[in-house]
């Protein structure tokens, strides 16, 4: 609008005889064009301007790029191997750096051989931190083999040294069974009256342990100091777009302006690289040593021991139904540490239910937490979702006619149910062997219905999932192929995180340690098909990276009440669980 009002003003025609093409304000039915720079001279704002109605914006039918599928330029450097990610940089004169952590958190160290990890070959310099003992060398393999011979002795809090995460279930229970009022999140009519006047109650509690990130590329920063502390430069892949700066500046002392913050490719970040705690260790490493350039590499076991994870948490949802089997109250309490981490995902905005209420209850617990993948959203639907079903499962109805009733005033959420309904073929017989479970969510304004069919070793107590299907609602999609892409990566990303990751911490310190105790879903375990859907709309862009995170963990858990008639409600479901679940009711 204000570069046709420019032209307009400028070659004395009306607005309306105008109209844009690529870089060009054109006559519409003359000769005259003008490219959007050379405009720059007599650029003006409208002295009335307003906001752009709707009738002002260009036609969907004309649109160029917007819902077209157009290659992405990174992904062919990202295929052959060719593209820089922050790991791979090396810069002249570079020093490397490591740290050592303690096993438990918050603990603080005390260096006993500092002497004689000076004299190693190769260290330059080790450096004392609140949380770690660091060690720069002139090679990575040197200073992670001085960092094997140090001598710590660490101290820790008392409360710390006693944590056991399993352990922590049965005093959250006891919290949410109390009289005691946490933060307020949802409360619409009057949950205490429909729990009074009702035929039928359900109270169910839904459990999720710790779990890591688990990106592919280990966090890593390169940082260089001038001799004066007067600027500072930084190389790393990070996800901390609100803070343009890494807190480097401060860090240091020093002016936003004299530092340089280089952004790389990062090779996974899921919120973990949304820290800037590995930017912080490299500085400090890089002040002893300045100018010289050091990079700090974590180490995977590095990463899953001093990790930050998704936080553990305990679900106590209740429910009434009327004779009719009609839901009239629901109740959602979250107990956990985290704040910021459990809320998100715990509204049911779109379901017809009179009276609701949700709140949180804060527990500190000195484990470090960090959002992941859809924050709350995947303990949060997983107990709801799971909450819905197991109802409609006790009154013998259909979970997708349940939901449909409890989606009569959400026409745009119904639009998605009946939509996976029907790429899932729903209503007609499953295979011998297979359970199929139906589950709705919103996330980041994106609506989604999600159906999976599963399979179970019910010797070993594996479970398979063979085919998935989404509908989702994300209003206007720019580029549909690669939210299709965002949408299968989040959806594998959750079946493994609710099949086989976890983190347990047994005397304040994590249980594991790399890969081969942290378990990710292996290509063998990868469904036969995703299928993907997204319904035409005219409503603004929504976000689709986290949508289909959280439909994981509450489809498998229903089909598996749909094959086997047995409740899953503590996540991840390990084949310890799932055998445990079998035996039990």
């Amino acid at each position: 609008r204000i570069l046709l009002h420019s032209v307009a003003e400028e070659w004395m025609v009306s607005i309306e005889s105008l109209e844009t093409r690529p870089g060009l304000v054109l006559e519409s039915a003359g000769d005259r064009s003008i490219p959007y720079g050379e405009i720059l001279p007599f650029i003006q704002l409208p002295e009335d301007l307003e906001e752009i109605s709707g009738l002002d914006l260009k036609d969907p039918a004309s649109y160029r790029l917007i819902g077209k599928v157009i290659p992405r330029v990174d992904i062919p450097a990202k295929v052959d191997g060719s593209v820089k990610f922050a790991i791979d940089l090396r810069l002249p004169d570079m020093l490397y750096g490591v740290c050592e952590r303690g096993r438990v958190h918050a603990a603080r160290p005390e260096l006993k051989n500092e002497q004689e990890i000076l004299a190693l070959d190769g260290v330059k310099q080790v450096v004392t931190m609140e949380h770690a003992i660091g060690v720069v060398a002139v090679s990575l393999e040197k200073a992670l083999a001085a960092k094997a011979q140090l001598r710590i002795s660490w101290s820790s809090k008392p409360e710390t040294e006693t944590f056991n995460s399993q352990e922590l279930y049965s005093k959250y229970e006891a919290i949410a069974a109390g009289d005691s009022s946490g933060t307020i999140v949802v409360e619409k009519g009057s949950v205490p009256g429909a729990f009074e006047r009702a035929h039928k109650l359900y109270t169910v509690d839904f459990k999720n342990d710790y779990v890591y990130h688990a990106q592919m590329e280990p966090l890593n920063a390169i940082a260089r100091i001038d001799v004066g502390e007067e600027s500072a430069e930084v190389w790393v892949g990070t996800q901390q777009g609100f803070d343009s700066k890494l807190g480097v500046p401060q860090l240091l002392g020093i002016a936003p302006e004299k530092v340089a913050i280089h952004m790389q490719y990062l090779g996974g970040g899921f919120g973990r690289r949304s820290m800037t705690d590995f930017v912080h260790e490299a500085v400090h490493l890089a002040r002893t040593v300045k100018p010289q350039p050091v990079k700090l590499i974590w180490t995977r076991e590095d990463d899953l021991t001093y990790g930050a994870f998704r936080p553990l948490s305990l679900q106590r949802l209740r429910a009434s139904t009327d004779r009719n089997g009609k839901v009239t109250g629901f109740s959602h309490i979250v107990v956990g540490d985290g704040d910021g981490l459990l809320g998100s995902g715990i509204r049911n905005d779109y379901y017809a239910i009179e009276n609701q209420h949700a709140e949180l209850r804060l527990v500190p617990d000195h484990v470090r937490l960090k959002h992941w993948r859809s924050v709350g959203h995947g303990p949060n639907k997983f107990a709801i979702e799971c909450m819905i079903e197991e109802i409609a499962h006790d009154q013998g109805r259909d979970p997708v006619d349940f939901r449909r009733e409890l989606m009569r005033d959400a026409p745009r959420a119904l639009a998605t149910l009946e939509k996976a309904a029907e790429m899932a073929r729903w209503g007609e017989p499953v295979p011998p062997g297979r359970g199929r479970g139906v589950a709705f969510l919103e996330r980041s304004g994106t609506l989604s219905t999600g159906i999976c069919e599963i399979s179970l070793d019910r010797n070993t107590g594996k479970i398979r999932v063979h085919h998935f299907w989404t509908a989702s609602d994300a209003g206007v999609v720019v580029q549909p192929d690669n939210a299709k892409a965002q949408l299968e990566g989040g959806l594998i990303m959750g079946m493994s995180s609710v099949l086989q990751e976890q983190i347990t911490i047994t005397g304040g310190a994590v249980d594991q340690t790399n890969f081969n105790d942290y378990h990710l879903l292996k290509m063998e375990d990868m469904p036969e098909s995703i299928e993907t859907a997204f319904i035409a709309s005219d409503q603004t862009p929504q976000g689709v990276g986290e949508s289909g995170t959280p439909l994981a963990g509450c489809c498998i858990a229903n089909a598996f009440l749909a094959l086997t008639g047995k409740k899953l409600r503590h996540m991840p479901f390990t084949p310890r669980r799932v055998l445990e679940a079998l035996q039990g009711g």
